[in-house]
């Protein structure tokens, strides 16, 4: 049997099965958690060993091999003993009861397949990790080999953690979401809506690539997916209209990054979240509302600073479609978004609210000609199986990180490394804030978004809560430098995508990358420090916050870009970015400071802009 043969006739059923049984489940409520969690990674490590075996032919292409059907046996194995002896799994005494030669053959099975089919899907960081803390376990807290086992496989604390539990319960949905939006030509409504919004403003094509990868970013949850979508399109308009290359690498990597912040549909991660804080999706919807503004905004700000320092303009108008045509053509695709959105907010759960989502988008394509077009049958199909497919990743991410949080569970190390982190910082928080931000950038360099999350959960969160950050701050903090690794050299995978098709210096494009997404690493310092920017607290605060926060992001995008009204001077940029500063620290002294120095600046451009010679006589 060849590659597409196995496909047409094995993989794609499987992915069909895997979608229509998490779409049934949701409709009608989820069995017991280790059989939900169980079905979910059974299906998962079959498409896994499936899609990703270990050998190749003479011409690359992969084949099936007796080890794949060794591992695929023991997945048989571990899975099917918890299935047929669930009864026996639910009431014996962890710790206590002994195991059976049965359930530590199956478990040491497991745990290898499931650290296996990690590697192959996203390479050998998170293994390695999830080895480190089991080899921890056991060689320095001197862990009977047995009690690991036993909490790795025979409980929920493990491999059937909550974590694999969010996969299975949302992110399978939601993956599921997006791949039939993608199929309706919802990606083209986005890139049109944006081009008629900003197309023919200064520096248009930079925006157009903010607006249209904010939009796909909310369904896609992927940094570099959203650059291999939009930036083929965006990245040669904005090199055409006269901005280097690096600068559209970086415009393009730093907008489809932010897409896994961009409420409503964010990341894996956010998902994730909802469940260690136990609080409904929607609430962490509402506290990344606001830091995700802030983190466009600042873009925005770069391209339309950098476009007018640079002279450039807008896209010519026979380029730019009308904003009402736009909408009248295509707006109703909106729907299915606004069916989520309508859902949570009257308190129907993110999952069902994905599922009435997913069910529309097919039935409101067909509402016009111009989007009935071209719709067939089998597209459905198409988006079943690419939606198990695109949740592979996240799956087996989430199970290797079960063997992570099992790890760290049983020895205590995350009250151990929450002592270290507090004594090494001196109980600084800046420090200890520093020193997070740098572990989330350094994990997300070699793993996911989800399990860099995941660990930095475990490890550093209860450092910033016991030196008095508040838990939704502290989880979002740390949610925001798992994603920023995508932006940060040397590791930038989104980053390394828009260069490719920008054809850029990787390492322009990578530091071009940190000064547009500068707010990005600023953000979550600033939310830290004041929780209404989470839309914690009194309107009236929150709303302050915000608006302070809004200009400080501005100023620092002038500041760094060199422009206000005008082209500015040194001193005229480092007063913006004292400023912006200023803004973004909480407290009235120092935002009448930051509004000060900020207008210094505005009246100083406004009046050399009436009086050049004012400009060549300082």
């Amino acid at each position: 049997m060849d590659g597409r043969t196995l496909v047409r006739r094995v993989v794609a059923p499987i992915g069909v099965a895997m979608a229509l049984y998490h779409m049934w489940v949701i409709a009608m409520g989820p069995p017991q958690a280790l059989i939900f969690r169980g079905i979910h990674l059974a299906f998962a490590l079959a498409l896994v060993l499936l899609l990703y075996p270990i050998a190749r032919d003479a011409v690359g292409r992969r084949r099936f091999i007796w080890l794949d059907a060794l591992l695929f046996a023991g997945a048989a194995l571990a899975l099917g003993h918890l299935f047929i002896n669930l009864d026996y799994f639910i009431d014996r005494i962890i710790y206590i009861d002994d195991l059976k030669p049965l359930d530590i053959v199956a478990g040491v099975f497991l745990v290898v397949i499931v650290l296996d089919s990690t590697r192959r899907v996203i390479g050998w960081a998170l293994p390695i990790t999830a080895l480190v803390f089991m080899g921890h376990a056991l060689f320095v807290t001197q862990v009977d080999p047995l009690t690991l086992l036993d909490q790795l496989y025979m409980t929920t604390e493990g491999i059937f953690g909550s974590t694999l539990g969010v996969s299975a319960a949302y992110v399978m949905i939601f993956v599921l979401f997006g791949s039939f939006m993608e199929r309706t030509g919802t990606g083209k409504l986005f890139m049109d809506f944006a081009l008629a919004l900003t197309g023919r403003q200064a520096g248009g094509p930079g925006k157009v690539a903010v607006v249209s990868s904010s939009l796909f970013g909310t369904i896609s949850g992927s940094a570099v997916a959203n650059v291999m979508v939009d930036g083929p399109i965006t990245i040669p308009l904005m090199k055409r209209s006269g901005f280097k290359p690096s600068f559209a690498a970086a415009v393009e990597s730093v907008a489809s990054t932010g897409g896994q912040i961009m409420p409503p549909i964010m990341g894996a991660a956010a998902f994730v979240m909802a469940e260690f804080l136990a609080v409904p999706y929607a609430t962490v919807v509402l506290w990344a509302l606001i830091p995700a503004l802030l983190y466009y905004i600042a873009c925005f700000g770069a391209v339309h600073f950098e476009a007018k320092r640079r002279g450039l303009h807008g896209l010519p108008a026979h380029e730019v479609p009308r904003l009402l045509a736009v909408l009248k053509e295509r707006g109703h695709l909106f729907i299915p978004v606004a069916v989520i959105l309508g859902g949570m907010f009257m308190g129907y759960s993110a999952p069902l609210c994905a599922l009435a989502g997913t069910l529309a988008c097919f039935p409101v394509a067909m509402l016009r000609a111009n989007t009935r077009e071209g719709l067939r049958l089998e597209m459905v199909w198409d988006a079943l199986q690419d939606g198990a497919r695109n949740t592979l990743a996240v799956a087996l991410a989430c199970a290797c990180a079960g063997l992570v949080i099992g790890s760290i569970t049983l020895t205590g190390l995350g009250l151990t490394f929450t002592n270290w982190v507090v004594g090494l910082s001196q109980n600084s928080l800046v420090l200890a804030l520093v020193l997070t931000a740098v572990a989330g950038i350094i994990l997300g360099m070699g793993m996911p978004t989800t399990p860099a999350y995941i660990v930095m959960v475990s490890l550093m969160v209860p450092a910033l809560m016991k030196l008095g950050v508040i838990e939704p701050a502290a989880h979002m903090f740390a949610f925001y430098f798992a994603i920023l690794s995508a932006i940060t050299p040397p590791v930038a995978l989104a980053v390394y995508a828009a260069a490719s098709l920008a054809k850029a210096n990787i390492w322009e494009a990578g530091w071009a990358a940190v000064r547009t997404g500068a707010a990005g690493f600023i953000v979550p310092f600033m939310f830290v420090y004041e929780p209404a920017l989470l839309a914690i607290g009194d309107w009236p605060d929150i709303l302050h916050a915000a608006a302070s926060a809004t200009i400080g992001c501005l100023a620092l995008a002038a500041g760094l870009y060199g422009y206000l009204i005008r082209p500015a001077l040194m001193w005229e940029r480092a007063l913006l970015v004292a400023g912006a500063l200023c803004l973004i620290k909480p407290g009235l002294v120092t935002d009448l400071i930051g509004i000060g120095l900020i207008v210094v600046v505005f009246m100083t451009q406004k009046a050399i802009a009436r009086d050049p010679n004012l400009g060549r006589a300082s």
